[in-house]
């Protein structure tokens, strides 16, 4: 098909599906190949160009399951529409790099992963704040330079987070899964901005706070700020949980940044356009308290200048959802979206969905995000 490597399991089945890269697990193979599906899977670490994808998908494939670093637009629905393609899935809960109005153009339902990435990230998120609060990235570089010669009362001072107030962007399911893991686990305060009111999240901290002072702690709140701005006035640390679009991109600018207290914390593991990288890279060079931790970044691959040199970030790779039982689970949800639709399966439209992960699955596509527009039916009870 192209200059790069491929595998093929099940040649012998009848529905042809590009992959276009390999993924962990073995249980979204058994979910396509139970579709009687020819699965053609890229073996390349290698980013795919759109022409390379167009290469694989070729002259004739039922179905493709493609990746965030893939521009997946007008040329790539076209050419999957072409060749008799009925079905993608984003191998992610994200999707902007996909062009919604463009598959549904060409008829293309698009699925993406969502349920199955909520604790991983949220502990990744808290990983990030402790690694940044408690300085182990600084650290750890200083022991493997063989700095250390001594235990010493002044060397790498960090942040007490317990009992202080803790902020998330963004209170869907992640955002909050991070705050209820910082208040239960280190008494936090919790402030978060939405569109809207998370009700359950409130409760949540409510009942929390109750059986805290039953047990002669002290109360714990949970409020929500009416603007970013009151949030990042008000928080010791703050996390980014939101979506990215035109109304976020560039939500932590310079700014923003300035109305935050000089030892805060950030943490992002939502979207890296989020944050203007070189405002983010000026202001911790200038405020050499502030800490930072990046799991996902504005240019990705590539970082701003300056940001690897900055001793008060922490920076990892895009690992917010890698765990095994995460990336395996996202494997699944991603075939069942595919082999779901070219079985002729309903969309699923409840929000649990992590059923799909074991045997018995329903009879249905997992997450199809166009469904509505495409006027795909939906499973009934």
């Amino acid at each position: 098909m192209s200059r790069l490597e491929w595998r093929t399991v099940n040649p012998d089945g009848s529905r042809r599906v590009v992959v276009t890269k390999e993924l962990p697990g073995d249980r979204w193979l058994e979910v396509l190949k139970a579709a009687d599906c020819r699965v053609e899977i890229c073996t390349s670490n290698d980013v795919l160009t759109t022409e390379e994808i167009k290469t694989a998908i070729g002259k004739s494939c039922h179905a493709a399951i493609g990746q965030l670093t893939e521009d997946w637009g007008d040329e790539l629905f076209g050419a999957l529409k072409s060749a008799g393609g009925t079905a993608y899935s984003n191998y992610a809960v994200g999707f902007n790099n996909i062009d919604l109005n463009a598959a549904t153009k060409h008829g293309i339902p698009v699925g993406n992963t969502p349920g199955v990435l909520t604790e991983t990230t949220a502990e990744m998120a808290v990983a990030l704040t402790f690694a940044i609060a408690r300085r182990t990235g600084e650290a750890e570089r200083f022991m493997r330079a063989g700095n250390y010669h001594g235990w010493l009362p002044t060397l790498f001072v960090g942040e007490l987070l317990k009992g202080k107030t803790v902020g998330i962007i963004g209170a869907g399911r992640i955002g909050s899964a991070y705050g209820k893991m910082m208040v239960e686990g280190h008494k936090m305060n919790l402030v978060y901005f939405d569109l809207y009111q998370n009700r359950e999240l409130e409760d949540y901290i409510s009942s929390y706070s109750q059986f805290l002072e039953s047990q002669g702690e002290p109360a714990v709140t949970c409020q929500r700020a009416k603007t970013v701005e009151d949030l990042l006035k008000l928080a010791d640390c703050v996390s980014i949980h939101t979506v990215l679009d035109d109304t976020t991109h560039h939500l932590i600018n310079s700014e923003r940044l300035s109305l935050m207290k000089k030892n805060a914390l950030l943490v992002n593991t939502s979207r890296g356009p989020v944050i203007e990288e070189a405002a983010l890279v000026k202001h911790c060079r200038d405020n050499p308290g502030f800490r930072a931790g990046l799991d996902v970044f504005e240019k990705e691959p590539n970082m701003a200048p300056g940001l690897a040199e900055l001793d008060n970030v922490v920076i990892v790779p895009h690992i917010a959802s890698a765990t095994l039982w995460t990336r395996s689970g996202m494997a699944t949800m991603a075939a069942g979206n595919v082999a779901g639709l070219l079985m002729g399966y309903p969309v699923w439209n409840k929000p649990e969905v992590l059923m799909f992960l074991e045997n018995g699955a329903p009879k249905a596509a997992p997450s199809i995000l166009n469904a509505k527009e495409l006027k795909l039916s939906f499973h009934a009870e």
